[in-house]
């Protein structure tokens, strides 16, 4: 049996990630057995009512006969009854009920959720042809999610521990000793990752919302994340941990577009092109430039908060072969996520002309050529050098800090891993 869970949190607090730990330890002192890692199923980023991440949860677990499947129903809904923030007009919770197999029809409905926006009516519809059973607090917006954290086909996964407070400490500044935090990193990675950003000087485990995640480790095995977090010091009572495994850092969003004129707002691709022209910086600190290929052109944006990755897309120039990673936002803007710079194009200035002692001439003024301060030769009719300008750039890949990375988006010390 599987159930999938979403939309019980707000921005103002609690954690859909919570309220399943909470619910699985309710089923296990109740004697179900649970089956593996609960999952953690991130979604299209750009879903207008998402809280934070937009992440689903989902869990499977044994039940035998009709009075355990609904002891199973009884507990989960109970738990998300009480817990949910149903005060806030935002949150809309959604709980889905599977007992089938998971088919392709089941996979592909999760594909979709991460990569598009569908509404309820078509979640409830595609419930029903396979015969899972929802519920629905207030609209029920979460069955949406619910039923794509059941289904999501994680070929490539990672693990996320989520370490909980305390609920009286809710709120409050977290107490984390910062500097455990390095050494952990420097011991782990890469097989933890994306848990700190050193160059920006940034803990990446420490949530800034009133939630009752303390902090949350990333990496490639539930060994991994658990053998980190005992390097990990607080100063603060833990209530509790919980090891998920996830979609994150997968880049499972992206699609590979075939043309920039067929992309479309709110998703996510991978794009080939080649740079129209120079980058430019936009007002608060923003680096801009056009990507163009057979069929358009669009703006490609390394955005303030992406700090030092901005200083590689301003070396781009004009015809620089590229592959692009990212969404394409309200604005049609295209959101850099990483790139690899497949080609670099040559670039030439104009010099004026090399004397045969070596030395660059100067102009001997307005119509009357070169002349050589060094060792006097004069050139009448001279004309200026085309010299190839050395790039302090290398072809490859190059990635967002930490700090600005989206849930979803494999970082490159990923990119080659075997599954």
């Amino acid at each position: 049996m599987y159930v999938g869970i979403d939309d019980t949190d707000s921005a103002d607090g609690m954690c859909t990630t919570y309220i399943c730990s909470v619910i699985i330890d309710e089923l296990k002192y109740f004697g179900f057995n649970v089956i593996g890692y609960p999952r953690l199923i991130r979604l299209n980023p750009f879903v207008r009512f998402k809280t934070r991440g937009n992440g689903a949860l989902s869990f499977k677990l044994n039940v035998k006969g009709n009075g355990e499947v609904q002891k199973v129903k009884d507990i989960v809904l109970k738990k998300i009854e009480e817990l949910s923030r149903l005060n806030d007009e935002r949150t809309s919770p959604g709980v889905v009920f599977y007992s089938g197999e998971i088919t392709d029809s089941l996979q592909s409905y999760s594909l979709n959720i991460i990569r598009n926006i569908i509404s309820i009516d078509e979640a409830e519809d595609f419930a029903k042809d396979i015969g899972a059973e929802f519920f629905k607090f207030k609209k029920g917006r979460g069955i949406i999610g619910a039923l794509a954290a059941i289904g999501c086909p994680n070929t490539d996964k990672t693990y996320e521990l989520l370490a909980y407070r305390m609920p009286e400490n809710y709120g409050k500044k977290r107490l984390i000793d910062y500097d455990s935090v390095f050494k952990m990193n420097n011991s782990t990675y890469p097989d933890t990752f994306d848990n700190v950003d050193g160059d920006n000087s940034y803990i990446a485990i420490e949530p800034h919302t009133p939630c009752p995640i303390l902090y949350g480790i990333r990496g490639e095995s539930p060994e991994a994340v658990l053998n980190a977090n005992e390097m990990i010091k607080v100063c603060e009572p833990v209530e509790k941990i919980a090891v998920f495994q996830t979609n994150q850092h997968t880049d499972m969003h992206l699609v590979k577009a075939g043309d920039i004129s067929k992309m479309e707002r709110y998703k996510c691709y991978i794009i080939d092109g080649t740079v129209k022209d120079y980058p430019f910086t936009f007002e608060g600190g923003h680096v801009i430039f056009i990507l163009s290929d057979r069929s358009g052109e669009i703006h490609c944006a390394a955005y303030e908060p992406t700090k030092e990755f901005r200083d590689i897309i301003r070396k781009l120039a004009p015809g620089d072969r590229l592959r692009v990673y990212g969404s394409i936002g309200e604005r049609g803007t295209l959101n850099i996520e990483k790139i690899n710079i497949i080609e670099l194009a040559e670039i030439y200035k104009t010099e004026n002309p090399l004397c045969r002692c070596g030395k660059r001439m100067k102009s001997a003024g307005s119509g009357k050529g070169y002349k050589c301060v060094k060792c006097g030769t004069k050139l009448r009719n001279g004309v200026k050098d085309s010299v190839e300008v050395e790039r302090d750039l290398e072809t490859g890949f190059y990635e967002v800090p930490p700090s600005a990375r989206r849930h979803l988006s494999k970082p490159i010390v990923r990119m080659n891993r075997k599954l």
